[in-house]
């Protein structure tokens, strides 16, 4: 199995865009995977650096309802013809975020393309494909992250605190080894890692994605509760590769206290399920 990033907040070389965003391409020894297409028509034009053609696709996991993880969906649509795109319900709901200057900006998908035939609507525990899943509701045995502040969703024409009741994460078993992927973790890291134990009945082997300890709404997570996030990923045993949402000043914290057990993604780069190396310009 094979990821390559092929949106991320960063990038490995000047030969590969970047945006706030994310897109993660997964090949298997079966399938050929998207997760979360960026904010824009970039995956696309990284995916060709990379060697990945978005045509050949069998399927497009949607993490949840922000453009930064959806925003290329209708380039994704019209490039690729087959693939079956997965978004939970909820995912086209209207969400916002506060900015510094307190506006508040649409943050959502492009409600449009809600109703096109290739769009499935999946529900707790989905399957996508052989050895291949999503699953939602995630129990929140601990507080949502405190970098959740300043995100909304519309309810009955209010603009209430996003529950985050949209959001799934992507599951691919190979060889015995589990993936976790998350697109933001807005459920947090901690419980969605606790979901997938109760449901598999132990941990991962890898997890890929963003941790949404910080936030250009909701500020950073206090050094403090990183640490305790540091220490209780460690004791997963689980290797991970954070990117997007986590932070730059957050990873390298977290980096100090879990050494190689934890490594960063950035645009343009490759990963192994023994490793990360960068792709020759």
């Amino acid at each position: 199995m094979i990821i390559r990033t092929l949106v991320e907040n960063t990038s490995i070389s000047e030969d590969f865009a970047c945006e706030h965003g994310l897109s993660l391409y997964v090949e298997t020894k079966t399938a050929k995977l998207l997760f979360d297409v960026g904010a824009s028509d970039l995956f696309r034009r990284n995916a060709k650096k990379l060697d990945v053609d978005i045509a050949d696709v069998d399927a497009l996991v949607i993490s949840h309802g922000h453009f930064d993880h959806g925003g290329g969906l209708a380039t994704f649509l019209k490039k690729n013809q087959k693939a079956k795109v997965y978004l939970h319900p909820l995912a086209f709901g209207k969400y916002y975020a506060r900015r510094p200057n307190d506006r508040l900006d649409y943050i959502g998908l492009d409600t449009e393309l809600g109703d096109h035939e290739r769009i499935v609507h999946t529900s707790d525990r989905f399957p996508i494909g052989e050895k291949t899943y999503v699953f939602s509701n995630v129990v929140q045995r601990e507080a949502l992250p405190k970098s959740n502040g300043g995100l909304y969703v519309e309810d009955q024409g209010l603009k209430v605190a996003d529950t985050f009741a949209h959001e799934q994460n992507l599951v691919v078993e190979e060889d015995g080894r589990f993936l976790l992927i998350t697109g933001c973790a807005h459920n947090g890291i901690l419980n969605i890692l606790w979901h997938f134990q109760s449901l598999e009945g132990r941990m991962p082997d890898f997890v890929i994605g963003g941790f949404h300890l910080s936030s250009r709404s909701g500020g950073q997570e206090n050094p403090e509760e990183i640490d305790r996030i540091a220490c209780a990923l460690i004791g997963t045993g689980a290797k991970f590769f954070t990117c997007h949402c986590t932070g730059l000043d957050v990873y390298k914290r977290m980096k100090s206290r879990m050494g190689a057990q934890i490594e960063y993604l950035s645009a343009g780069s490759e990963v192994t399920l023994k490793g990360i190396y960068s792709k020759d310009p």
